[in-house]
């Protein structure tokens, strides 16, 4: 029997590992990017494997570099990675839902693990997801993500110098190849880049403000003023 039990465990994982395949995939572009960013940045090889094991949040990654690049404090760049990643505490619940009862340090794992797309992957599968599962998909995810940060890093060592300086530009182009998309596709989206782009601006030039500190007061106010917005657009407050 318990011979059995082993083997459907394995069978599990190996399921897993093969739903994981796609996002591993997936993740080698951005995670190269990633590494090469990285050294432009002035990170180490260290410190860039070491920040993709532990932080392991693509957008909250490359916001931080964007941060370090202009000299922001430790303490903006914590608060900044909350809020870009606070979703995770719904898709957490949404999951332990999911998944099937186990040790409190594996479900810690899970939780860790969890990606917009690991989280898609497990979310969709049908009925109670096993832990094998799970763990096959976030481990061959993340390995992808932390191996191919590192690969990146050692190619930007044989970029030519002026390839590697252009890569400071690139973090930013980056940034705006995701967000015109996606402030097509919504018009909330639109105004909240707005929002937050004017008092960034206005925060900057006005106060003391560093440039770390006016971001995240300008995301929190403008993610604030556009949810009351939509809350007055549909009635969910009385007003006159």
């Amino acid at each position: 029997m318990e011979a059995l039990l082993s083997t459907k465990k394995v069978s599990d994982f190996r399921y897993g590992l093969q739903g994981g395949l796609s996002i591993a995939i997936g993740y080698m572009p951005v995670a190269l990017t990633f590494g090469l960013l990285a050294r432009t940045t002035g990170l180490t090889i260290f410190e860039t494997i070491l920040m993709s094991m532990f932080v392991f949040a693509g957008a909250a990654q490359y916001i931080s570099l964007s941060l370090i690049a202009v000299g922001t404090g430790i303490i903006e760049i914590i608060l900044t990675t909350f809020i870009v990643n606070i979703r995770h505490f719904l898709m957490s619940a949404s999951l332990s839902e999911k998944l099937e009862d186990d040790r409190l340090f594996k479900k810690l794992f899970y939780a860790f693990g969890i990606t917009d797309e690991t989280f898609t992957v497990i979310s969709v599968k049908e009925g109670k997801v096993k832990t094998g599962f799970a763990f096959g998909v976030i481990l061959i995810s993340y390995g992808s993500w932390v191996v191919n940060s590192g690969i990146g890093y050692l190619i930007g060592e044989i970029l030519p110098a002026f390839l590697q300086a252009s890569m400071t530009i690139a973090l930013y182009a980056m940034f705006v190849g995701l967000l015109v998309p996606s402030m097509k596709k919504s018009v909330k989206v639109m105004f909240l880049a707005l929002i937050a782009g004017a008092l960034n601006s206005v925060l900057l030039f006005t106060t003391s403000l560093s440039n770390g500190w006016s971001i995240v007061l300008a995301t929190l106010v403008s993610a604030v003023i556009v949810e009351f917005i939509v809350m007055l657009k549909k009635g969910g407050i009385a007003y006159e």
